[in-house]
This record gives C-alpha cells, structure tokens and sequence, in this order.
C-alpha cells in the first residue's frame, strides 16, 4: 500500500468487517461449489453488493496461506515475507525471538520410502479426538527429543495432524530444503541446505535430518501417524503493525493456530472461540473494536479433500449463519478468500478469488448469486488483493480526500 495512502487514513467510528472463507473459489464440475451450493442468504446480500476477484500475488501465481493473507491484509507479499512456520508457533501460543526457527509439521503416513497419507488421514478413526491423538503424539515426540547438539527443540500440538517445531539455538538457518513432497505417493524429499557452502543451513539440515530420525523411531508403532513431514521453515521477521499503518483497532477470530499466527505478527487482538462458535464471539466483542477478521477453514480443508460436495455444504453452512452477521450491522462487510483452493486441484491455485463489498456506499451490481463468474462480470473487476484495504477503509469513510 502507497504511504501517501496511509497518510490519508483518518479515525472514526465506522466497524468493518471481514470475512475471509478459506480457499473459497473453485473450478466447475459442470458448475462450480460456489454455482452449486443453495445460498439464499448470500444471493439476497449479493444483489445489494458490488463484486470483483482479487488476485493474491500476480497472475497464475499460485499462493500461499501466508503471503495470501498478507496481500488481504494490505501488505506486499513479495515486501514482507513471513514463514509458515512463525504463524503456526505464534498461533498455538509460543513465544518465539527472532533468532528462533520455526517449522510448520506434519504428521504423516509412510510405507518404505513412499509417503501414502501427508496428513494422516487427520488423525481420525482413533478412540480420541484428533486433536486429542495430537496432544498425545506431540507429548511422546517431546519426551524423546528436547535437544540435538546443544540446540534446544520445543514440540507443541496443533488442529488435527499438524503441529509446530522451534530449535532454539545458534547458527540456525531457514535455508534448507523441505521433506514434504506435497502430494501423496511420492517419495520423501531429502532434507539438504540449499547452498551447499552455506555452513549455518548445513548444521541445521544435519538437526532436521536427525529429528525426523528420532521421531520415526518414536512414533515406529503408530499404524498412520508414522512420519513427520517438516516445510515453512521460517523466523520472526519485523513488520509494522496493523494500528501503525491502518488506525484500526483489529481483532481476529479465527480457530487453526496458523491464521491466529498471522493476526498476532500483525498486532490484532485474537479473541478465543471454538469451531462453530465464531459468530457468538464475534456478537460478544462487536463493539469493542473497529475491524475484524473473520476467518472459516472448512471451505479449505474440503476443497484439499478433493471433496466437492463436502466444500459444497460448507458453503451452505456459512450461509445458514450469515443472518446472525448481518444483523449486528457492521458499516463494511467483506466476504471473500485467501486464495482458490478448487476440488478439482485437491490444492490451492494460482485463480482468482470472489469478492464481496457491502456499504451504505457500495453501487450494487445487481448479480442474483456470489459466484466466480459474477465475481468477474462485476463492477469492482479483477485487482490485487492488496487493494481490499484500501477499499474497506473508504467505504468506511476512514480516507480523506488525496491532493488539492
């Protein structure tokens, strides 16, 4: 975002709101999850509403979660660039200095060489809650391995088959390269500093070799959760604070440690809630800040599945709840995504995201239904995502007038 910009950014009372539904976009089986799912609720706000697509990091870019959010947010990705790894060790909780490596985690399944489940089937199907199994795994993980080579290692539980890793130590580095092939039935990737003259991405690449080797021999016994995948390897970087730059007093309610993460690094206030209680946390605190960060992973995690019409009904359920959100009357609403994570794809992708704008001030488009093609007919048209900001804060009459 232009300085000049900030500079024109003026305090009032105004509350926006925005709601960010994971991965949201998709591709058409026929029609899209967004053309298909039953909306009456988004349909009755969209013909009220101006639509656009935004693009997160450039055309055909794929992004991810992080530099997406970022780009919402109103920061250039390519400017701030913050690890997986930071926003999970921030979002479950640990206090981590800028000297700390952060790595993202993954429980997973291996035969021989072959990882058969990146996520192991999310730790379900066994007597206890995912998270649960999580705790538990975690828990003997670190009982094993509290320190390699003087440097010490913090293992801590995340949502369902991801967890976070910090070495606290000297002479760490983020350049080395990940274990994780990213998709199932590939063989896992050698862990190997990506220079090989760099000497701290050397050493460290010798601890992660060495960690993974111990956690192997720990969880030998488990049937799925067998193999730990380690990618985001990351440090803290320093970054200007939502109120620095915006004036807004933020909070986020968002339930995966990662999103939480983020909003920490930005200096929001992450107010706690449960899955499914979002809207009751947000009614709760609605008067006590000027914007807020709404965030749903199911959308997401469905479009990963592969599971159309699993990603379908949780368009349905965010719909069956909006009610609850227009009613507190918030100045700006916003309803869009991070990025496009499509059924067809099994992953995040490089298409553009719908994007929903309400106000006293928005002209509407008129559109009957919220979907990706609408989204492109309408007349806010296809722009950065780092150009929400500024279009919130308008419609919030929070931008004074540029130049003579």
């Amino acid at each position: 975002m232009n300085k000049r910009i900030e500079e024109l950014i003026i305090k009032n009372s105004k509350k926006i709101l925005l709601v960010v539904l994971d991965g949201l976009g998709g591709l058409p089986l026929g029609k899209t999850e967004l053309e298909s799912a039953h909306t009456p609720n988004l349909d009755f706000l969209t013909k009220r509403s101006s639509l656009g697509l935004t693009i997160p990091i450039d055309y055909g870019i794929t992004p991810g979660s992080g530099s997406a959010h970022l780009a919402l947010f109103g920061y250039d990705p390519s400017q701030y660039e913050i690890g997986r790894g930071v926003m999970e060790a921030l979002g479950v909780g640990l206090d981590i200095g800028y000297e700390d490596l952060c790595i993202r985690a993954n429980f997973a399944t291996k035969e021989k060489d072959i990882i058969t489940d990146r996520r192991a089937k999310r730790l379900k199907g066994y007597n206890v809650s995912p998270d649960e199994k999580n705790r538990e795994l975690c828990k003997k993980l670190q009982k094993e391995i509290k320190e390699i080579k003087k440097v010490k290692v913090i293992i801590e539980p995340g949502k369902e088959h991801r967890f976070v890793i910090v070495l606290r130590g000297e002479n760490l580095s983020p350049e080395v390269e990940e274990n994780d092939p990213l998709k199932d039935n590939l063989p896992v990737k050698e862990i190997k500093a990506k220079d090989k003259d760099n000497k701290e991405a050397k050493f460290t690449a010798f601890l992660l070799k060495e960690l993974v080797r111990k956690a192997e021999e720990v969880l030998k016994k488990e049937n799925k959760a067998n193999y730990i995948l380690l990618r985001g390897y990351s440090k803290k970087p320093k970054i200007p604070s939502f109120l620095e730059r915006f004036k807004l007093n933020p909070a986020c309610i968002a339930v995966y440690p990662m999103y939480k993460g983020i909003a920490k690094l930005l200096g929001m206030e992450v107010l706690a809630t449960e899955e499914g209680k979002e809207v009751e946390t947000l009614k709760e605190n609605r008067d006590k800040f000027d914007f807020f960060y709404l965030h749903f992973k199911e959308t997401d995690m469905r479009g990963e599945d592969g599971d159309f019409s699993g990603k379908v009904k949780a368009i349905e359920k965010f719909d069956k709840i909006l009610p609850e959100i227009l009613k507190m009357e918030f100045d700006v609403l916003s309803i869009t995504s991070d990025h496009s994570t499509p059924s067809l794809l099994k992953s995040h992708s490089w298409h553009p995201n719908p994007f929903l704008l309400f106000s006293p001030f928005t002209l509407p488009d008129g559109f009957r239904k919220f979907t990706e093609r609408n989204c492109a007919k309408g007349s806010l048209g296809i722009f950065p995502a780092t150009k929400v900001m500024p279009l919130l804060l308008a419609h919030s009459l929070k931008l004074k007038k540029f130049g003579a």
